[in-house]
């Protein structure tokens, strides 16, 4: 069989037997075709089940070549793990010569977040004078105020508000369910532009249950969701590099610094381990030394 069948057949593995979403399934693919071409150049006859530990090495040699960073090396290996995994169980390949493959050590990064005074300058930049200005801020709100991915954002339906009981319902990575808190100022928002915007657009059928719409009756992209912060940090004037993740990040850690309880952080970002939390507890630990640093007398006194 040629590398086309088998990764065809590794797509469809991730997303319906691991039930990944698109968007992680097509990362992985795109990682495992750049592999299959780099050995395919290498030598055109290269057949996958003859590709030994070595023939790793020599990639990997070649991503550092390419300057590509540790920190997307450690995630085309487990791609690769991924990959040769698949080959395995459907037993395509007698021995995984991907078993001894270590990823490059990268050290925990910090995600950047927004102060909440910063928080507060997006949402002053956004006119409200139209109806996207609504929106936009519905969609800002609900991003800060419930700790959304953008790709659960754009897939947000009207039938999963629960007004009443304050939750909304998400479907998360791996297709896990999730309840979510609304708070009263994403609700307010949520419901100005459901009940006074969104009721006078003429949508498409397919669309008529999500909640945010674009200007065509569709649903909103993940690209317009960029733009939309990117335009507003912008006019705000906030030099940092800011995504709609980054507004993820800050409702955790400012539910952090607020004292909220881990765990209850990990159910409502929809994180699998608590390891993955726990990048917001030193997120906590560097903004309290920073604060000492800014505003104990001592610390003063010494800048002085």
């Amino acid at each position: 069989m040629s590398w086309e069948v088998y990764i065809k057949g590794y797509y469809n593995y991730l997303l319906i037997e691991k039930s990944l979403s698109k968007n992680t399934v097509e990362a992985y693919e795109r990682d495992i075709r750049k592999m299959a071409s780099f050995f395919l150049n290498k030598n055109g006859k290269i057949k996958i089940n003859s590709i030994k530990y070595e023939d790793f090495q020599d990639y990997l040699a070649h991503l550092n070549e390419e300057k590509i960073k540790a920190r997307s090396q450690s995630r085309i290996i487990s791609s690769i793990r991924s990959f040769y995994k698949f080959l395995t169980i459907e037993k395509l390949i007698k021995i995984n010569p991907s078993e001894l493959l270590e990823s490059p050590k990268t050290g925990k990064k910090l995600p950047e977040f927004l102060t909440v005074q910063e928080v507060n300058d997006l949402v002053n930049e956004i006119d409200r004078s139209n109806s996207e200005g609504e929106r936009n801020l519905a969609i800002l709100e609900v991003l800060y105020g419930c700790g959304l991915r953008v790709s659960e954002l754009i897939e947000l339906k009207i039938s999963e508000i629960y007004w009443k009981e304050g939750f909304i319902r998400i479907i998360g990575k791996g297709n896990k369910e999730r309840l979510v808190p609304l708070g009263k100022v994403a609700s307010k928002h949520l419901k100005i532009y459901i009940n006074e915007i969104r009721v006078h657009k003429k949508i498409e059928e397919e669309y008529i249950d999500h909640v945010f719409i674009n200007k065509n009756g569709k649903k909103i992209s993940r690209v317009m969701i960029f733009k939309i912060i990117k335009k507003l940090t912008a006019k705000a004037g906030i030099k940092k590099n800011i995504s709609p993740h980054t507004l993820r990040h800050s409702f955790a850690t400012h539910l952090v610094e607020g004292g909220a309880d881990l765990r209850a952080v990990q159910e409502m970002l929809g994180h699998q381990s608590i390891t993955t939390t726990e990048i917001y507890t030193h997120l906590d630990r560097s903004y309290l030394k920073q604060t000492i640093l800014d505003h104990h007398p001592l610390e003063k006194t010494k800048k002085d």
